[in-house]
């Protein structure tokens, strides 16, 4: 599902800037001022609790949605471009250096368009990486992960549709009274779900959407269309220059379909030996995505400066990177649980997820764990209560 999500947006994005001219930002540094270095034995301290480079495998190209997890890298950062990693001093809150290093990789193209979980037991180096809850329990039983910190409360996955053409469609439910045509990726699980719960019909999705742009604006915005909250409307209304007007959407998640996506998971096997360092990082984790959100510049400096030495056809300009960064504020996209507390996972939200997507796997052939349940999937063991946004 992610691979169909991220092509999407490659796609679209690449589009937008060959119709709009728009071009990445270049950053010669991260920004980042040398902060101090941790006490031994203090929260900061990982150097003898953790391994010496943390290895976070995200699953696309770098972007503001892995914000949190690129705060961490400190200054000085050593850019691979051939690999499409970046790598410095793990650093804390105020830059205190935790006397380890991360290694942070692009994934998408950079991994063949490999799913995560695949990649994590491919190469055991990797020590956290980016997922979703469904596609946890897809792979439940062959590359099961347990997710240890959620770095988006929300999915920003969309439906959407343009309200000059649509002026009464509030809700993707609207879509499914009309015969409207919806395009998306085929084989996304939520498509399974929306149209099984009756919410839309099966008549009228159409899987072959390929990411661009061109059916959405011929239609002059007659056909529905999946995107993300936090690109696809921004970049429709501002870098399209053959749209060049807002759209309208609903979450995928506010229509039912509510999984963890982005989640940085372990190996499950690995949780034990982890632990230890697991309890002291996921809270540092914690408070740099709150750092990130407060304050976004310098990580999204680093962010565009990746893309350009990257320099494999992702393009990412500065308005996208900064709107990402607002719409997971005003969405809630990235935020606390139902408490005051970033990052944890609410078990029955887990157990819900279970009970929609088993069905929907089951006719899709995956080898899923017979008795999967939330506990499986993920963890606020390592979770930091007291943190949280403001």
């Amino acid at each position: 599902m992610h691979r169909s999500k991220w092509t999407a947006l490659l796609t679209t994005t690449l589009t937008a800037v060959a119709l709009a001219g728009c071009a990445a930002d270049d950053g010669a540094d991260t920004g980042a001022s040398a902060g101090p270095s941790a006490s031994a034995g203090s929260a900061y301290d990982l150097a003898s609790v953790c391994p010496s480079t943390i290895v976070v495998q995200t699953d696309w190209n770098p972007e503001s949605e892995h914000g949190g997890t690129y705060k961490l890298v400190g200054p000085g950062a050593k850019i691979d471009a051939d690999k499409k990693r970046v790598s410095g001093a793990l650093v804390a809150k105020d830059g205190t250096d935790t006397g380890v290093d991360i290694e942070i990789r692009a994934g998408g193209p950079a991994i063949g368009f490999q799913n995560v979980a695949a990649q994590m037991y491919a190469d055991t180096s990797i020590t956290l990486g980016y997922g979703g809850s469904d596609d946890a329990i897809a792979f439940s039983k062959t590359q099961p992960t347990l997710g240890v910190f959620a770095g988006m409360e929300k999915s920003p996955q969309i439906i959407m549709w343009a309200p000059d053409a649509h002026p009464d469609w509030q809700s993707i439910a609207d879509i499914g009274k009309t015969d409207t045509k919806v395009l998306y990726f085929q084989g996304a699980a939520y498509m399974d779900y929306l149209t099984g719960k009756g919410i839309l019909k099966k008549a009228q999705v159409d899987g072959s959407y390929d990411g661009a742009p061109a059916n959405f604006v011929a239609s002059a915005g007659k056909v529905a269309q999946q995107g993300f909250a936090t690109a696809e409307p921004y970049i429709y209304e501002h870098e399209i220059k053959a749209w060049g007007k807002p759209v309208k959407y609903q979450l995928i998640a506010d229509a039912g379909y509510d999984f963890y996506q982005q989640m940085l998971a372990i190996r499950t096997g690995e949780k034990e030996k982890l632990a230890p360092c697991l309890k002291k990082l996921v809270p540092i984790m914690q408070q740099a995505q709150v750092d990130f959100m407060n304050d976004p510049a310098s990580t999204n400096k680093l962010i565009l400066e990746l893309v350009e030495k990257y320099n494999n056809g992702w393009t990412y300009s500065q308005g996208v990177a900064d709107n990402c960064v607002k719409q997971m504020k005003a969405l809630g996209i990235v935020g606390n649980g139902k408490d005051a507390t970033i990052g944890n996972f609410d078990e029955t939200r887990l157990s819900s997820l279970i009970d929609i997507t088993k069905p929907i796997f089951a006719a899709q052939n995956k080898e899923m764990k017979a008795d999967v349940k939330a506990a499986d999937l993920a963890t606020n063991e390592f979770i930091d209560p007291s943190i949280g946004l403001k």
